[in-house]
C-alpha cells in the first residue's frame, strides 16, 4: 500500500494543472476582412469573368479588382473597349502574353507574381481594427508634417511597382460621417463622408491613380488608387478631380473637391476593395477621436 502523501500530492498536482489549463487563453483566431473567416471567400478568385447585361471594362476591372489598362491587355482590347455579354474575359495574364520588364537604375529583389493560394493575412488584415459605435462622428482636420525643401531638393522618383502592404492610411475627407459600410447585398460598401462643395478630398494611401472619369453608374465623378497588387480605393462624387491616369500619389495628397455629381447631396463615398472584395473602410482608417 503506498503512503497517503503520495496520492495527496498527486491530487495536489491535478489540481495545478487543470488550473493552469483553465486559466491559459486560447490561441487568438485568425481575423479576415470583415472580422469572420468566411468573408474572404467573397474575393474574386477566378482567372476570367463572363460578360453580363450592362457591364463595362471599366466596372469588371473594379468587380474584380484590376486596372481596366491591364484588362485590356489582356484581352487584346482597344479603345473604346466594347466589350459584350456572354464574352468571356481574362482578368489575369494569359500565358503567351509577354511583359516586357520595367527598367531600372538599380537592382531590386526578384518578386513573384501575386496569388490567392497561401495568403499573408497580415496583408489582408488591418494592425488594429476598430468596432464601428453608433453614434454621430466628425473627422477632423489631421496632423500633416511639413518639410521644408532645401535649395538643392531632388524630385522624388515615381514608385516603379507596388509594395507589398499599406504603409498607412488616412482619412480621405474632413466632415461628418453620414454613411457606414454594410454587408447587406444592396447596402453601401462604403462609406459617406459630408461637407460643403469644393472641400478637399485626398488620397487614403500612397498609389497610382488607375481611373479618373465618370464612366461607372453610380459613382458620378470618380477616381480609383491602387495601393497595392490587391488593394484599390475610391472615391466618388466628386466635384473636380485634380489627377490623371497612371499618376502616382502619396498619402493626404489632394486628389479631387468635394461634390454631388451622381448623388442628391455633397459628400465624398469612399470604398476600400481587396480583390474586388469590398472592405470595412472604418477598419483601416484611423481611430475617430
Amino acid at each position: 500500500m503506498r503512503n497517503p502523501l503520495f496520492y495527496i500530492g498527486f491530487l495536489l498536482y491535478l489540481c495545478v494543472l487543470i488550473g493552469g489549463c483553465a486559466g491559459r487563453s486560447a490561441p487568438a483566431p485568425v481575423v479576415l476582412l470583415n472580422s469572420q473567416v468566411s468573408d474572404v471567400s467573397d474575393e474574386y478568385t477566378e482567372t476570367t469573368y463572363k460578360v453580363q447585361r450592362g457591364d463595362t471594362l471599366y466596372a469588371v476591372a473594379w468587380y474584380t479588382g484590376n486596372d481596366y489598362r491591364d484588362l485590356a491587355k489582356y484581352n487584346q482590347l482597344s479603345a473604346p473597349y466594347t466589350i459584350f455579354p456572354g464574352q468571356i474575359l481574362n482578368v489575369t495574364p494569359p500565358s503567351n502574353l509577354v511583359i516586357a520588364p520595367v527598367k531600372t537604375n538599380h537592382k531590386t529583389n526578384q518578386s513573384t507574381p501575386p496569388t490567392t493560394n497561401n495568403v499573408d493575412k497580415s496583408l489582408v488584415d488591418p494592425p488594429s481594427p476598430q468596432a464601428y459605435r453608433e453614434s454621430e462622428k466628425v473627422v477632423k482636420p489631421q496632423k500633416v508634417t511639413t518639410v521644408k525643401k532645401s535649395s538643392q531638393s531632388v524630385k522624388k522618383q515615381a514608385p516603379t511597382s507596388f509594395p507589398s502592404k499599406v504603409q498607412k492610411w488616412v482619412w480621405p475627407a474632413e466632415g461628418k460621417l453620414v454613411g457606414t459600410f454594410s454587408k447587406s447585398e444592396s447596402g453601401n460598401k462604403g462609406i459617406d463622408i459630408a461637407a460643403v462643395k469644393g472641400s478637399k478630398v485626398v488620397a487614403a494611401a500612397d498609389g497610382k491613380v488607375v481611373y479618373s472619369g465618370s464612366a461607372l453608374r453610380g459613382y458620378g465623378k470618380l477616381v480609383i488608387i491602387k495601393h497595392t497588387d490587391t488593394f484599390l480605393s475610391a472615391y466618388a462624387y466628386n466635384d473636380t478631380i485634380l489627377v490623371k491616369e497612371r499618376e502616382w500619389v502619396s498619402a493626404g495628397q489632394q486628389i479631387a473637391t468635394m461634390g454631388d455629381s451622381g448623388t442628391n447631396s455633397v459628400k465624398l463615398h469612399f470604398e476600400v476593395r481587396y480583390r474586388g472584395k469590398s472592405l470595412d473602410p472604418m477598419k483601416y482608417l484611423p481611430v475617430l477621436k
